[in-house]
């Protein structure tokens, strides 16, 4: 008795595995596809213009440690603070900081 109930658990177990990932597994692969296309496009659409914008904002070099900044004010500050031997550029003698 003990030796059939083993068998039917066996038996059972042998179906589990062979036959559970069958039922599901065209619908897993298209769902798989799918996903990963709508995950393309997403990337795509998204990263690169953040990066370009970003990289186009930085308009103004420090001509001494050709460290890049978005505008005169933070430009003339870095300046002042860490150049403050060097002469200053002309472009920032008028500008406010």
């Amino acid at each position: 008795m003990v030796q059939r109930a083993f068998q039917n658990i066996l038996v059972f177990l042998w179906y589990i595995t062979n036959h559970q990932g069958m039922a599901r597994g065209h619908q897993k692969i298209q769902s798989q596809q799918k996903n990963a296309k709508k995950a393309a496009e997403k990337k795509k659409g998204q990263g690169a213009d953040q990066k370009t914008a970003a990289k186009a904002a930085l308009i103004h070099t420090c001509p001494v440690c050709r460290t890049q900044m978005p505008d005169p004010k933070t430009f003339k500050q870095h300046f002042e603070s860490k150049h403050p031997k060097s002469p200053m550029p002309a472009e920032l003698e008028d500008v406010q900081a």
